[in-house]
């Protein structure tokens, strides 16, 4: 009998740096043959020819949803989905089966024109546009991060420093929670962070295809242009509660989600 073969748990110490930078690096968090899958079938919807960059003539191309074969395997791996357990908290998130859309960056002179720092806004504000769901002026994040549990960051293409890998102000989840906290379960929408966690170090999510950065949702993060020499293909999907954050539970079992929003209120 061959005894089971089970996923590396995340470490204590990586769970404390998650609370207190507001990410981590799982590498490895899908097979690398996933990626080509789906690059190949991203190629197909872009109006650029894969082996000629002269025909790369915009420095971003966004490709909308994609579920199913490639996608859906990459963010159902046995690591990811305890990653999501021990994170959030078994039994409260929703599974996904794709990645949604893809900003594909291009080596380009040009600035891309969406690089601004910004924290994921997770639902629409009740002066939105019902009727339009791309329409996404007024939507808003609260405190609990109504809508939104992780932010996650898929490599679908080898990602080095100069290939526009995202920048990420570590620690400025904490920041934003106290931010928030005043505006209650209403929220706030229009948020200009451009200044906010501007003294803080910054990371940039490199690595190699099949790598997952897993990110609170608060953290502050941006674009940036390519100046590498490759496309560089990212999903960046939410990852949806089953209810909602609580900063107070009577049993004391909060996620860790949940523990570095309340730890960024204690200190102030």
């Amino acid at each position: 009998m061959t005894s089971a073969v089970y996923p590396p748990a995340l470490s204590a110490a990586q769970i404390e740096q998650f609370i207190e930078d507001g990410f981590i690096r799982i590498d490895d968090a899908f097979p690398r043959a996933l990626a080509e899958e789906a690059r190949a079938i991203m190629w197909r919807d872009i109006p650029f020819d894969a082996d000629d960059p002269s025909t790369w003539t915009q420095p971003v191309v966004w490709l909308a949803g994609y579920g199913g074969g490639p996608f859906e395997k990459a963010v159902n791996t046995p690591v990811l989905h305890l990653a999501f357990d021990q994170l959030v908290g078994k039994g409260r998130w929703q599974p996904r089966d794709g990645l949604g859309s893809f900003p594909v960056r291009f080596p380009h002179p040009d600035d891309p024109g969406d690089a601004g720092w910004h924290v994921d806004l997770s639902f629409p504000g009740e002066d939105g546009d019902p009727n339009e769901q791309r329409d996404f002026s007024a939507w808003r994040v609260n405190i609990t991060s109504r809508g939104r549990a992780l932010l996650m960051l898929f490599l679908f293409s080898d990602v080095g420093e100069e290939d526009a890998p995202t920048r990420i102000r570590v620690g400025s989840h904490k920041d934003i929670a106290r931010l928030l906290a005043p505006a209650g379960e209403a929220g706030m929408a229009h948020l200009w962070l451009e200044h906010v966690g501007e003294e803080r170090p910054l990371a940039l999510a490199t690595g190699p295809a099949g790598t997952v950065y897993l990110c609170h949702p608060f953290l502050i993060h941006a674009a940036q242009m390519h100046r590498g020499g490759e496309p560089r293909f990212m999903a960046q999907p939410g990852l949806a509660p089953c209810e909602p954050l609580r900063l107070e539970r009577q049993d004391g079992a909060y996620s860790p989600v949940e523990i570095a929003i309340r730890g960024a209120l204690r200190e102030h």
